[in-house]
């Protein structure tokens, strides 16, 4: 399964609540942390920006999802 990125959250909490809305959708989602700040924590984890990942296949329903709008059947 290939995952891609959705979004860029600002923080930990934000990316568990994007993840936590995307399951309530029933899309099935990860967060980890990016590494746009590479090296700034030497090698430990420092909170910042995390990626959000999904699917491949999922990706314009989580799109709709985040956009709050409706499924289409």
């Amino acid at each position: 399964m290939e995952l891609v990125r959705l979004t860029v959250a600002g923080s930990q909490a934000e990316a568990e609540m994007i993840c936590a809305l995307l399951e309530t959708g029933g899309i099935h989602a990860l967060q980890r942390q990016t590494d746009m700040a590479a090296g700034a924590g030497d090698g430990f984890p420092s909170g910042g920006t995390r990626e959000v990942l999904v699917a491949a296949g999922e990706l314009e329903s989580a799109r709709d999802v985040l956009a709050g709008e409706p499924e289409s059947s």
